[in-house]
């Protein structure tokens, strides 16, 4: 038994991370504010976004596994220059308002232990994340992003420890399974930052990448030759395939329980905006009492520390391809200043976007309304690489990945022009 769970275990790696990394302090920010402003209604959310991110991220993982290519590289070799700039621009952005968010996010969030002044910590943990990105191999970071993850799971235990919770279990499941929708600005707004926040834009260039990197560093380099396009063992696919719902799947199940959670606690006693870490760290009460802050504040900073470099990384890779920059995590510093170099600035830029005087909470949930705007577009690249037989040669999708990238593209597509409607009327 021991053994089989062993392997399971060595098994799950870029998919695994990613859906981890998707419940940043972005996500959980969002999330927390869905639950506090709406309550239960919008649970469904969670079920119902489970294959649509399974599919495109598979997808993403699946072109890095044939071509030995991130997007980035792809998109240079096989599409014109204006696709990949406007592809290239959209990633930094979002992702670089990302960094922000997420790094005010930490440093607010210690705020809460340690009695010291908000730029002070911002700078001692922006240093620490750099220092962890630049000089700690990917091998051993890796190792240790994994464990990162359990941080998550306390949400999912403090569900069970609120009192009374078990009496809502019929609207809960009702919540969960049904869809109900409100054609108001403030739900739609919410509905695009929890699509942006789940389904996010660094995430589909992250894997791809990870996907080549875990192949030159991991045992699973005996599976796939990355130097000839289409040599791929079938076993590579199922690995990806199984690495990639795991993390998608777990990623949503921390999504509901803190959803569920915030609706429990914070709603249920009219609390209707998250803005601080404290207003989130209530959320941990039930299972810490006068520690939630504590336990909030190392989830807190544990996802950051997880989702920083991957945030800054992707750029940083696709930036790299497109400009014939040697990259990857596995690499030192000495042979690739270019990588790293962007790596660097782009968590740079994020560190200097806090001194707009946004409150982290409240730019983390506009960071996440940035991402639903802009996931759709590249969405329908991956579909397009994916669908190309030029590229991809006998692993282009199949009908049902190409439903679901569809479904995706055109209802986050949607989401975001009910909320433009409603913003004009």
């Amino acid at each position: 038994m021991f053994k089989k769970i062993s392997s399971l275990w060595k098994i799950l790696g870029p998919g695994f991370i990613t859906g981890a990394s998707d419940d940043d302090p972005s996500g959980i920010a969002t999330y927390a504010q869905t639950g506090a402003q709406f309550g239960f209604t919008q649970l469904w959310t969670a079920f119902l976004s489970v294959p649509f991110m399974i599919s495109v991220q598979e997808m993403s993982g699946r072109i890095a596994l044939v071509t030995g290519k991130g997007l980035g590289g792809v998109l240079k070799q096989h599409y014109s220059r204006t696709v990949l700039y406007t592809t290239l621009f959209l990633l930094i952005v979002a992702n670089t308002i990302n960094i922000g968010a997420d790094l005010g996010a930490m440093a607010a969030s210690a705020q809460l232990i340690i009695p010291l002044p908000f730029f002070f910590i911002l700078f001692a943990i922006t240093l620490t994340t750099l220092l962890l990105e630049v000089f700690v191999s990917y091998k051993v970071y890796a190792r240790y992003l994994k464990y990162l993850t359990f941080t998550l799971l306390s949400y999912i235990v403090a569900a069970f420890l609120i009192p009374g919770l078990y009496h809502h279990t019929l609207n809960i499941a009702y919540h969960t399974f049904l869809p109900h929708i409100s054609f108001t600005k403030d739900y739609f707004f919410n509905i695009v930052a929890i699509l942006g926040t789940t389904i996010s834009p660094y995430l589909f260039f992250w894997q791809a990448e990870e996907e080549i990197e875990e192949s030159k560093t991991h045992k699973r380099k005996a599976l796939l030759d990355i130097r000839v396009p289409f040599r791929i063992a079938q076993k590579s696919i199922r690995a990806l395939r199984f690495d990639t719902a795991v993390g998608m799947i777990l990623s949503n199940v921390i999504m509901f329980f803190i959803i569920l959670t915030t609706a429990a606690t914070l709603n249920a006693n009219g609390i209707f905006n998250v803005e601080t870490a404290d207003q989130a760290a209530a959320i941990l009460k039930p299972i810490s009492g006068q520690l939630s802050s504590l336990l909030f504040a190392i989830g807190i900073i544990g996802t950051g520390l997880l989702t920083v470099p991957i945030l800054a990384g992707s750029a940083s890779y696709a930036l790299g391809e497109a400009f014939n920059l040697k990259s990857g995590l596995y690499r030192k510093f000495s042979q690739a200043h270019g990588f790293y170099g962007i790596l660097t600035l782009s968590t740079l830029v994020g560190l200097i976007l806090n001194t707009l005087n946004i409150p982290p909470f409240r730019l983390l949930y506009y960071t996440a309304l940035i991402n639903g705007i802009i996931a759709p577009f590249l969405i329908l690249v991956i579909i397009r690489i994916a669908n190309n037989e030029k590229i991809m040669g006998k692993y282009t999708n199949d009908k049902l990945s190409n439903s679901l990238g569809m479904i995706t593209a055109i209802g986050m597509s949607i989401a975001s022009l009910c909320l433009l409607i409603q913003y004009i009327l």
